[in-house]
């Protein structure tokens, strides 16, 4: 391992973030056959194949998996503390990459990014919308947005919005053709604006609360959606009961296009959080980041 350098370790995790030599090679501008050379080096050091390689596909071996593991936090506590030196005679620039699900887009991020966006002109903000739990080490991120009670063990994490509920919602057409259920079992006679998670393909179940206890709720379905909009619209039809975060859907309770429903049975969620490696906001470009979100954050 003695021969084992820096470089050799970066290019590694590059290839196996691009999921390709070529891919690592235009990442960090080197020539592919630099990359491919740097690999064979690291696999002779370690005496031990990194890659199973085809003509299609890289996929790491169970050792390339436990070093990509090993050296993801400490590569990237390098690279920020190098980072940190240099951002003191410099303006904040970079790419910044932040990923976060999309009703926390919807309503917290998208009204505020672009004024970040002007105030560091010489930022390169990169949003991912995803509703996976991502490991921002493993896929490259800077920064996550996710609830609190989702944010990865060893992260930083500092809340943003205070703790929301799970709303469930009606429209006025709905109501009027087949009532309003009194109780968790009166949902047996409604119909559900069922929710699939893009990521992992599964059906998110339906949670009540009552009495401090959580109720997984079973409803007939009056169709399935993978969109945020598509929920408060399908329910705004009078297409079925609809299911989202409280803040997502204030407005159309405010003008009555749509009603809650079993208000008193919303389940809690924890409150929406920023969270990051330990040390990584000593990088400018990171830094005034977190500092522009905490700013505008509901609880400043």
């Amino acid at each position: 391992m003695k021969g084992t350098t820096f470089n050799q370790l970066t290019i590694f995790q590059t290839i196996v973030q691009e999921g390709s030599i070529r891919g690592a090679a235009r990442k960090l501008e080197l020539a592919a056959p630099s990359v491919s050379q740097a690999l064979k080096l690291l696999e002779k050091s370690l005496g031990l194949p990194l890659f199973n390689r085809s003509t299609r596909r890289m996929d790491l071996t169970e050792a390339g998996q436990l070093l990509y593991q090993r050296i993801s936090g400490a590569i990237s506590t390098l690279d920020y503390a190098v980072e940190s030196v240099q951002d003191l005679s410099e303006k904040p620039s970079g790419k910044v990459r932040i990923t976060l699900p999309r009703f926390a887009y919807q309503f917290y991020f998208r009204p505020i990014y672009a004024e970040f966006c002007r105030r560091y002109p010489d930022i390169e903000l990169e949003i991912s919308v995803s509703d996976e739990a991502i490991n921002i080490l493993n896929e490259g991120h800077d920064l996550g947005i996710r609830f609190g009670d989702r944010v990865e063990q060893g992260m930083v994490a500092r809340q943003i919005t205070p703790p929301m509920k799970e709303a469930l919602f009606a429209s006025e057409q709905y109501i009027e053709k087949h009532g309003l259920p009194k109780t968790p079992k009166d949902l047996q006679q409604h119909r559900l604006v069922q929710y699939r998670f893009i990521a992992s393909n599964q059906l998110a179940p339906l949670l009540l609360q009552s009495k401090a206890q959580a109720l997984t709720v079973e409803m007939p379905t009056a169709l399935v959606v993978n969109d945020t909009d598509a929920m408060v619209d399908a329910a705004e039809k009078g297409l079925g009961i609809g299911r989202i975060v409280t803040p997502m859907v204030q407005e159309q309770f405010g003008d009555g296009r749509l009603k809650p429903v079993l208000e008193p049975y919303w389940y809690p969620y924890p409150g929406l959080h920023i969270y990051y490696v330990q040390n990584s906001q000593k990088a400018r470009r990171l830094r005034v980041l977190i500092d522009f979100l905490l700013e505008k954050s509901e609880l400043s």
